[in-house]
């Protein structure tokens, strides 16, 4: 037919096929969730003494910046914190999604501060000191770690990029809840949130390559040191002998138990029950 006086192109009937190309096929792996072993004691090393760190290029505004938290490890690496590997997890770790939003300016402060129910969030040179402390009795990563108070989540979060596993047990409904809330965009696979009295520790999970405590005792739960692993070692705020809370550190070695006790401190009280 024409249109117009001009003829219409025509077309091939059938397109050509196109080339037939081998498909490889995705298999998928199964990944089966570890089962719990044993912890075996590891020799003590000498912590590493970090690098300064430099700010950091922000990648993001505000409290989301890189470069606002890098200011707060710089200024702990000052205090005497050099691990590298808890500097490393300060950085990672944004503080100010674990504090209420009327205390966000405070986050990157040195300070504790309220998170309802009347317990707070410890220092960011507090939870440096403590992990660093758990992290100088072993090489590499630590081993499953059990917290005592999870709190708001945030030091659990910390531990949780120095460690293969860590339990953290709270109990209290309201902040167990709200560390759960506060941790679940994280998306952190090797952390389990558990609710209970921290004062019995968590049997199911022993034994720990370590076991750190956010509340300060007259003394040492029996139970927390029964569910330590040889070689492994505590750290939490007691009472001393002369009334006055201390940080603690308890090595369980194959002859026995040896106490350390370092700078004053002050943490809420470890209470028993759930509430």
């Amino acid at each position: 037919m024409k249109d117009g006086g001009k003829a219409r192109p025509t077309f091939p009937a059938r397109l050509p096929a196109a080339p037939q190309t081998p498909t490889a096929r995705a298999s998928v792996a199964r990944v089966s969730q570890p089962a719990l072993t044993t912890v075996k004691p590891l020799p003590r090393p000498a912590i590493k003494t970090a690098a300064p760190v430099r700010p950091s290029a922000p990648s993001g505004v505000g409290m989301d910046s890189s470069a606002v938290r890098a200011a707060m490890v710089r200024k702990i690496q000052a205090q005497g914190v050099s691990h590298t590997g808890v500097l490393a997890a300060l950085q990672a770790v944004e503080r100010h999604r674990f504090v209420d939003s009327a205390l966000v300016n405070q986050a990157y402060e040195d300070t504790s501060l309220p998170i309802g129910l009347g317990q707070t969030i410890s220092k960011p040179g507090v939870v440096a000191r403590m992990i660093e402390l758990l992290c100088a009795s072993h090489t590499g990563k630590l081993g499953r770690v059990l917290e005592i108070g999870t709190g708001c989540g945030y030091q659990a979060a910390v531990l949780a990029h120095v460690a293969r596993e860590v339990y953290s047990i709270e109990r209290l409904r309201g902040l167990h809840e709200k560390a759960r809330e506060n941790l679940r965009a994280f998306r952190i696979s090797n952390l389990h949130l558990l609710f209970g009295d921290g004062m019995l520790g968590y049997a199911k999970g022993a034994p720990y390559a370590a076991i750190i405590a956010a509340a300060g005792g007259n003394d040492i739960p029996q139970a927390w040191i029964d569910q330590l692993a040889v070689g492994g070692r505590l750290v939490a705020p007691a009472v001393t002998a002369a009334g006055k809370q201390n940080l603690v550190v308890v090595d369980k070695t194959a002859t026995g138990i040896v106490r350390t006790e370092l700078e004053a401190v002050f943490f809420v009280p470890l209470k028993s029950g759930i509430a």
